[in-house]
């Protein structure tokens, strides 16, 4: 594996305000066995198909999942899929697979490491949280006929530890801010690191257009651009009044992007109530998005989310916490697919714009890994073997 990344900050600078995800590892799953990919606020994977770049997504989805409560079912409906594929079961014949990473924010870097059993039965059988060479958290499985783990967190007081059973089926770390009192400086310390990573995990939007979806006209009054973009016109439709400069950003960009003359990009009401994304061509002339390419409609689709934030994402982002002190990550499997190499550059040089500015983060995979290196401030994970 192949990595270029910026160079590092000075070791004197301040931590930074908006806590991210700077490092994902994946110890055991799918393809993957004890590798590290550095994150940066702009990180783009590379490599041949095999390679593993849908997998890696994959876990920081599954993570951030976790990071925000949902439970493992949920978030692993295919567990299986996730062990290795030659991993062998042990004497109970159980099976599973680990994943983690490491946030950084003003509590420095904290990290977490996740064990789930996929076999015979879904759980967690092991999670640790730890920051500064210290243990935080740390579960295990004492007793396999019981669904929960035995959690001992660290409180600094007269008890050294608190030790309490937690549910296997939900991460420990997502659960810390309702159990602990934050009585000792140990304790809040915990909850800090808690807080940090959960705030860094929660607020992911993973993207990924579909162009049959956003073709035919869709009812009005959602808002929120779904996972598929299905209601791109919808969105549109919101935003134009919204903010008329980023707004204005957006037509730029369809513009280097799109074939043919653009003037606007504007969303019209039909007689049925609906709405449809059309674009302006200048002369009197309009473009359905319906006839565009599928190269077209995941660009247009992947400049607006670039361009927009949580309250026009479909995401939750944690209403506790002043927006400057957050950070939203774009997850993007296939960035590139179906669009050549202008629009490629153009979106990845957006992109850099963006996420410099510190109020979004984005993690993509592409194919054409000279995109990749090409691109101003990147962190590049090259899975080429």
């Amino acid at each position: 594996m192949t990595l270029s990344t910026p160079e590092a900050p000075a070791a004197a600078e301040a931590r930074p305000e908006r806590p991210g995800v700077t490092e994902l590892r994946l110890a055991a799953f799918a393809t993957h066995r004890r590798v590290r990919f550095p994150l940066g606020p702009l990180t783009l994977v590379t490599g041949p198909s095999g390679s593993g770049k849908t997998a890696a997504l994959r876990a920081y989805e599954a993570l951030a999942r976790l990071g925000a409560g949902a439970e493992l079912r949920e978030v692993f409906p295919d567990p299986v899929g996730c062990v290795p594929e030659r991993s062998r079961p042990d004497a109970q014949r159980r099976r599973g697979f680990r994943i983690g990473c490491t946030v950084d924010g003003p509590e420095g870097p904290v990290r977490l490491d996740v064990a789930v059993q996929a076999e015979p039965e879904l759980r967690v059988v092991g999670e640790r949280l730890s920051a500064g060479g210290r243990t935080l958290l740390e579960t295990a499985l004492r007793d396999p006929g019981r669904p929960s783990v035995q959690a001992a967190w660290h409180t600094g007081g007269s008890a050294v530890v608190t030790r309490v059973p937690l549910p296997d089926d939900r991460l420990g770390t997502a659960l810390l801010p309702l159990r602990v009192a934050g009585r000792t400086p140990g304790e809040c310390q915990v909850l800090a690191a808690a807080e940090q990573m959960v705030l860094a995990l929660r607020s992911v939007y993973a993207c990924d257009p579909s162009p049959d979806a956003m073709r035919p006209p869709v009812p009005l009054g959602y808002g929120r651009l779904q996972r598929d973009c299905g209601n791109l016109a919808d969105v549109l439709w919101r935003t134009r009044s919204e903010c008329g400069r980023r707004y204005a950003h957006l037509v730029a960009a369809v513009r280097a992007g799109c074939a043919g003359t653009v003037t606007d990009v504007v969303a019209e009401l039909l007689d049925d109530g609906t709405v449809r994304g059309v674009l302006d061509r200048g002369d009197g002339f309009r473009t359905p998005l319906g006839l565009l390419g599928d190269g077209e409609l995941r660009y247009l689709a992947l400049a607006l989310v670039l361009l927009t934030g949580p309250g026009v994402l479909e995401v939750d982002p944690a209403g506790e916490v002043p927006a400057a002190y957050q950070s939203l990550t774009v997850l993007a499997d296939g960035f590139d697919r179906g669009l050549d190499a202008r629009q490629t550059g153009e979106l990845v040089r957006l992109a850099a714009r963006m996420c410099e500015r510190g109020h979004i983060r984005l993690v993509g995979t592409v194919s054409d890994g000279a995109q990749a290196y090409g691109a101003a401030g990147a962190t590049v994970v090259d899975l080429t073997p």
